[in-house]
């Protein structure tokens, strides 16, 4: 079968989409990466390999923060920005999209699109009060298994309202709550609520929302975090199939886009790449005022790939086999 990877890798979690030929999504992967992501995605690429074959893999695309080591780890055919990904893959399920609201493990983005484009985004990589993360640091912290946590908001009937701006703050007035009695399904729809106002302060300030709306990322399985954006919003807000791996599909739609303009063989180093081992290092380059530190991969000790360089001394010098 004939298919296009794409490989969306975070600092929480790496997402790996196989679409067919035809846009098909065959299968996704959700793996966590343990700030091991070479690791991450070999594992997964091995679990694909074992549960589909033969594949044919006719491009690979990459995106997330890890998205430069991983495309030259795997030979991808197309590396983009996470909010570029999220916003083909929106469009591709839902081509009326005008708003996207995506909540990852460690940072959160808003895009505006209008007729198809981008017009505007925003991302919050400072506070850790609108992520993912902060979900399941409070869940751990009430004992409450995250998979559960949007269930047992649901149930809420009198929120409670608690302090949003800051994760500390937060968890101060969420104790506080606890202490003044008050149930633990109103806790938790009231920090659902907590982090909506927060993501819609901080990056939504000066943007008209439209719908259609699209939630995207990790949260959006959260049925709380969803309820809560409708009821703040005042609009339906659809979650779509594959929400948690869209940047992945998003990847993976940009990796068949780029092999079909230039017509060339994928760069794709093939499967095999999960059985190879790497190794990371860092220097500063000395070249110049900017002092730039520059990343070098190897595979199986030969150097395959550079970069981190303003000028492209490096990055262009070492060949990729």
């Amino acid at each position: 079968m004939r298919v296009y990877l794409g490989l969306d890798v975070g600092s929480v979690s790496t997402n790996i989409a196989v679409l067919t030929n035809e846009g098909t999504v065959l299968d996704t992967l959700y793996i966590r990466t343990q700030g091991k992501p070479v690791e991450a995605v070999q594992k997964g690429l091995n679990r694909i390999r074992e549960a589909h074959q033969p594949l044919e893999v006719l491009g690979v695309g990459t995106t997330g923060s890890g998205r430069e080591l991983i495309g030259i780890v795997v030979g991808a055919d197309s590396i983009k920005n996470e909010i570029t990904a999220h916003a083909v893959a929106a469009l591709y399920i839902v081509p009326q999209v005008q708003t996207v609201l995506e909540i990852g493990g460690q940072d959160s983005k808003m895009i505006i699109m209008r007729d198809g484009i981008v017009t505007d985004f925003a991302m919050n990589t400072v506070c850790a009060a609108g992520t993912g993360s902060f979900l399941d640091q409070q869940a751990a912290r009430l004992n409450v298994p995250i998979e559960e946590f949007g269930d047992i908001a649901l149930q809420s009937r009198s929120p409670v309202r608690i302090a949003g701006r800051c994760a500390v703050f937060a968890e101060s007035d969420m104790i506080h709550k606890q202490q003044a009695g008050h149930c633990l399904p109103d806790i938790l729809n009231g920090l659902c609520q907590a982090l909506v106002r927060n993501y819609l302060n901080n990056l939504g300030k000066g943007k008209q929302l439209q719908g259609p709306i699209l939630f995207q990322g990790g949260v959006a399985a959260n049925k709380g975090m969803h309820r809560s954006f409708e009821e703040a919003l005042g609009q339906k807000v659809i979650v779509p199939p594959y929400f948690n791996v869209m940047g992945a599909v998003g990847a993976a739609l940009l990796a068949q886009e780029a092999v079909s303009k230039s017509q060339k063989r994928s760069l794709f180093r093939g499967f095999e790449v999960a059985d190879f081992s790497y190794n990371p290092s860092s220097f500063e380059c000395s070249g110049c005022a900017n002092l730039c530190e520059i990343v070098k991969i190897q595979m199986n000790g030969q150097a395959i790939g550079c970069w981190g360089d303003r000028c492209g001394k490096w990055s262009s010098t070492v060949t990729v086999a």
